[in-house]
């Protein structure tokens, strides 16, 4: 498994962002800041489905959140992989192993509140909150443990 780490460093693209002053702080800057993006738009998501917020509406405001929340997703997982590649044997540690695994946990929870609220036909769900709750204690872990990556 070290040898398949050790070859993701050698990529063109990671051995580039090893070299270039500029190029890494920018990767790194753009990865805070969909990560940011992420889990505002969850956040807030979560809990207007939890209640909060009423005097905005359900379906509208936690549509647009669900948009915004993939498009951050997207850019933190290009950003993330882009900053993994560079000390990827140094990274892949049982704390990357467990955010991959919240990050696959928050993601069935996703598709678990669609599936819900696609069997129930209503935009508020009654089992919504629990599922709400369930991806701000995921995400929040995510963001956690990929903290600690970078300090073990």
């Amino acid at each position: 498994m070290t040898e398949f780490f050790a070859g993701i460093e050698q990529f063109a693209l990671a051995r580039w962002l090893k070299a270039s002053f500029i190029a890494y702080p920018v990767v790194n800057a753009l990865h805070i800041m969909s990560i940011g993006a992420l889990l505002t738009s969850v956040l807030l998501m979560d809990l207007r489905i939890c209640g909060a917020f009423r005097s905005l509406p359900y379906a509208a405001f936690v549509a647009l959140l669900r948009r915004i929340a993939l498009g951050a997703f997207v850019g933190a997982l290009v950003t993330g992989s882009l900053l993994f590649s560079v000390k990827a044997s140094t990274y892949a540690t049982p704390v990357f192993l467990a955010k991959m695994a919240l990050i696959l946990l928050a993601g069935i929870n996703f598709l678990a509140f669609l599936r819900l609220r696609r069997a129930t036909g209503g935009d508020e769900p009654a089992g919504g909150p629990a599922l709400a709750v369930l991806s701000m204690l995921l995400w929040i872990s995510v963001l956690f443990a990929g903290r600690f990556i970078g300090f073990l």
